[in-house]
């Protein structure tokens, strides 16, 4: 079978096969488990017979006529019934570490694989399922399996084990009071099938509003300073409210389930008890062998412990449940083969020049709504290309393409005369640096954030710091580069987490530098300095310069002027000048707005 066919397999798998075949590599370890289980519910189950031979053997017969050493004397009896109570309580244990060890191994590799997989979807996967979708998956979903390997899997075995077991216990003592015994399991089955559709639906139902409230409180904490700007608190607490209402309201329904199932299982269980005890003395009327107490005991002892596992079974269907949607859930996700983006060890790597050529490029995010039309451009290595216009042009477009965020419909993009599609992506991606307006800070230090776990040693840090011109702030702060950097960088202005940004890239050397309106946020005093830096450190780099800011591209090689996807204009900051064209009028409209 090639890895292909295991692939399209592994899709066709229902979510229960799906959670079972993940116990493969494991399978040694749970048959050890499952010996332990049949010990000591063998151990169980042999402490009701015990009881029998007391009552019958000895408070009724006074004394056991057979002779087995075992079961002549009440002494040896107590020390058996003991002795079955250790091995029930060693095996027990000892099973539930393994099966525990098992499961957290599972959960550890489901949950790794969940993050790298998340890690590797494309751009446009990642925009439409959203970052609620992606965190339930990765958190609430996970947490369900834990669940079900934790709770269920090691109990079911269990369970099924020790059912099997009372019932060929019951069997092998009475056939007939047996039989009265299990006549409450046609109920039980009936209450477990008109259960399990409402509860899957509701399961499913209650997944997605998680999905939903997950994606909207992240959403609302990266909005918050928006939301209080504009006095939106009570609108938001509102929406809030509603989705919560709806996660109530399924919530209440699987607890209204549980409520029902319990005592409909206990009613089910007495009545169980009342036919064996009802059998017992009509048999006892009609046939006048049967006169043993302690059978009789024992069966309803039995009966006990034959609703106990199926009450566990019965709460444990709605963790099933609920494990199997989310198992569901996750299956699709790590299914999703074709829309990941792979390291191709075999692809183009090398040193790169910077040499950017678009060749005839259309590019859409959705159908043929083109983002780019017939985009055609060359930037040699060393040179510093400008693309200007209107927002909506294009022109952030430009720079996914480049790094290969987004694959073009038509067209192509070359690096060095290499189609963007046969380079590696970490050999590509890693000798591009990009600065962005919307600069992302991570919690950690000043340092963590410019290496980003990359190889980079501090004083190629404070190197890096120094040409951006941040170490102007971070000498003063307490600790400098080890200083702590709060969520999102919320305590920097935006100039300063815009100076960090442009060290990061500064500091990972980059054959091509690219800066996103990078100087946008930053004062004109700073900006003298930025551009000093970037001087220094584009020499021999191709740079490519997004902005609206045009006094940061006039020295460019060649500014490229974008409207509605298409290069209307292209040359020198004179010679457009001299056209007195679309980028003329830009020039003399942000003249007047001085």
């Amino acid at each position: 079978m090639t890895k292909n066919d295991k692939k399209q397999q592994s899709k066709r798998r229902s979510p229960a096969m799906w959670l079972v075949g993940l116990m493969k590599p494991y399978a040694h370890k749970i048959l050890f488990s499952t010996l332990l289980i049949v010990l000591a519910n063998l151990a169980d189950l042999t402490k009701p017979r015990i009881y029998a031979i007391i009552i019958d053997d000895f408070l009724k017969n006074g004394g056991n006529p057979d002779g087995n050493f075992i079961t002549s004397s009440l002494t040896n009896l107590g020390i058996s019934y003991f002795a079955v109570i250790f091995v029930s309580a060693v095996c027990s244990l000892w099973q539930s570490r393994i099966i525990t060890r098992i499961c957290q191994k599972i959960l550890h590799e489901t949950r790794m694989k969940l993050f790298d997989r998340i890690h590797r979807m494309k751009l446009k996967d990642l925009d439409e399922m959203g970052s609620g979708r992606l965190l339930t998956r990765a958190t609430n979903d996970v947490e369900a399996l834990d669940e079900f390997y934790g709770d269920v899997l090691s109990g079911l075995f269990r369970d099924v084990i020790l059912l099997a077991g009372i019932i060929y216990m019951m069997l092998s003592m009475n056939v007939r009071l047996a039989l009265a015994g299990f006549a409450a399991l046609p109920v039980i089955a009936a209450i477990t099938l008109l259960c399990r559709g409402a509860l899957k639906r509701n399961f499913t139902k209650m997944k997605a509003i998680i999905g939903k409230i997950n994606g909207f409180i992240a959403e609302s904490l990266s909005g918050i300073c928006v939301i209080r700007s504009f006095s939106r608190e009570k609108e938001k607490c509102e929406q809030l409210y509603k989705l919560d209402r709806d996660y109530r309201k399924t919530t209440m329904f699987q607890v209204l389930i549980n409520g029902i199932m319990r005592p409909i299982m206990e009613v089910v269980n007495s009545a169980a008890i009342v036919l064996v005890l009802i059998s017992g003395f009509r048999l006892a009327g009609i046939d006048t062998s049967f006169a043993e107490a302690g059978v009789l005991v024992a069966m309803t002892t039995y009966i006990k412990q034959f609703f106990q596992p199926i009450n566990d079974l019965a709460e444990k269907y709605n963790t099933v449940q609920s494990s199997l949607v989310s198992a569901d859930r996750i299956k699709t996700l790590l299914d999703r083969d074709g829309d990941l983006e792979y390291e191709d060890e075999s692809a183009y790597a090398a040193p790169m020049r910077g040499d950017i050529e678009f060749r005839n490029v259309y590019f859409a995010y959705s159908g043929e709504d083109w983002v780019l039309k017939n985009v055609t451009f060359h930037v040699k290595p060393g040179e510093r290309a400008a693309f200007v216009g209107a927002t909506g042009a294009g022109k952030t477009t430009i720079i996914s393409l480049l790094s290969r965020f987004y694959t073009v419909q038509r067209g192509e993009i070359l690096i060095d005369g290499v189609n963007v599609n046969d380079w590696r992506l970490s050999s590509l991606r890693s000798q591009i640096g990009v600065v962005l307006q919307d600069v992302f800070l991570f919690v950690g230090t000043i340092g963590d954030n410019v290496r980003i776990h990359a190889p980079i040693s501090d004083a190629e840090v404070e190197e890096a710091l120094r040409v951006s011109r941040a170490d102007t702030f971070v000498s003063r702060l307490p600790g400098g580069i080890n200083h702590m950097v709060s969520e999102r960088g919320a305590t920097f202005s935006t100039g300063e987490r815009q100076l960090i940004s442009f060290a990061r890239a500064i500091a990972h050397k980059p054959a091509i530098l690219v800066l996103d309106e990078a100087t946008a946020n930053i004062d004109s005093g700073t900006e003298a300095l930025i551009q000093e830096s970037i001087n220094t450190i584009s020499q021999g780099k191709t740079a490519v310069f997004i902005a609206h800011r045009l006094s940061t591209i006039q020295n460019s090689d060649c500014i490229y002027y974008l409207e509605h996807g298409e290069i209307k204009e292209q040359g020198t900051h004179d010679a457009l000048m001299r056209k007195n064209g679309l980028y003329a009028a830009l020039v003399r409209a942000g003249d007047e707005q001085k």
